[in-house]
């Protein structure tokens, strides 16, 4: 409410106090007690007016000296997001690098040994051929080939893989030279005579020769020709024998016999009759010396030794030469 109206409604009170001398008693005190109502409620209402205005008043000094003595606050400046993190660069990863691989020495012969020696960078996984297998990223191993061999070292990481590849060379010797057992000592015609030709015998005082006569001349003249032929300078003596019994000159006409007998029996199973040389000894160089039939049929023979003259032919004397009575 403005000043002014208040000033008219005091005034409109005095106004009220005045008249009410004037008008009866009891009507004058109902207006008295309203006037006063009307007063008190004048006055409670001019002094609430007054207090909303003091307080107004006031209200707005206190705006203004709060407006003017109040400390600005400094205005909490935001600080800008942090910038986003910068994105790692991704480093490739490198590729495995082959530092070594190498064997010592490169070459031997077959039973030695070698040494492989190897180094790799940058790998996770490392491995040799020929049986070998996975290896450290460094290391040696010493291998026993038989034949030249290529080893081949194969690294692999993240960043890829490499080979590298060591060749070891091996020398095969010459094959050891036969061994040979010593030779034997080379036969003389005469050990091989003794040895492979056997003696031929006869029947009392005969030179024709018996089945086992010509059984035994017929083995001897297989190893006869081989000796003729082992030795070709050389010369059979064909030896004809007696017993004890008869003349010495009959006996020797008798063994003449005997061995001409032989020598041509020889002959015709292709023993070069050239190289046989018949000769009589008749009864002078027995075998048995004892007077029996069983040691007089050792002494009746042809028996076999070497010569080493050309051939000769010797002419045989007839029993009418030198007498009858042979053995």
């Amino acid at each position: 409410m403005g000043l002014g109206q208040q000033a008219t409604k005091w005034s409109d009170g005095c106004s009220i106090r005045y008249r009410r001398r004037q008008i009866s008693p009891r009507l004058g005190a109902l207006l008295s007690e309203r006037a006063n109502r009307t007063e008190k409620y004048i006055k409670i209402s001019a002094m609430r007016n007054k207090q909303r205005v003091v307080v107004g008043i006031i209200g707005i000094a206190l705006l203004a000296f709060s407006a003017g003595c109040k400390k600005k606050v400094p205005v909490a400046t935001v600080a800008p997001p942090p910038p986003a993190p910068a994105k790692a660069e991704v480093t490739p990863s490198k590729a495995p690098t082959i530092a070594e691989f190498i064997a010592e020495p490169s070459t031997i012969d077959r039973g030695q040994s070698a040494l492989l020696r190897w180094g790799v960078n940058d790998a996770s996984d490392v491995e040799i051929n020929q049986g070998i297998g996975a290896v450290s990223s460094g290391g040696d191993r010493r291998v026993f080939p038989d034949n030249a061999t290529t080893y081949t070292l194969l690294a692999k990481g993240p960043g890829g893989s490499a080979t590298a590849s060591a060749t070891l060379n091996v020398t095969v010797p010459p094959p050891p030279l036969p061994v040979t057992a010593p030779a034997a000592p080379a036969k003389t015609i005469a050990k091989r005579l003794a040895n492979e030709v056997q003696d031929a015998y006869f029947d009392y005082d005969k030179s024709d020769l018996r089945d086992d006569a010509r059984s035994a001349l017929t083995n001897d003249a297989g190893a006869l020709r081989s000796i003729l032929r082992d030795f070709p300078k050389a010369t059979i003596v064909v030896e004809g024998h007696c017993d004890e019994r008869g003349s010495a000159e009959y006996n020797i006409a008798l063994g003449d016999r005997r061995a001409a007998s032989a020598k041509e029996f020889l002959g015709q199973l292709d023993v070069p009759p050239e190289r046989l040389r018949p000769i009589s000894y008749g009864k002078e160089r027995p075998q048995c010396t004892e007077s029996n039939e069983d040691c007089w049929q050792k002494n009746r023979r042809v028996h076999f030794t070497a010569s080493e003259y050309e051939p000769v032919t010797q002419t045989a004397v007839g029993p009418k030469e030198l007498g009858g009575g042979g053995q």
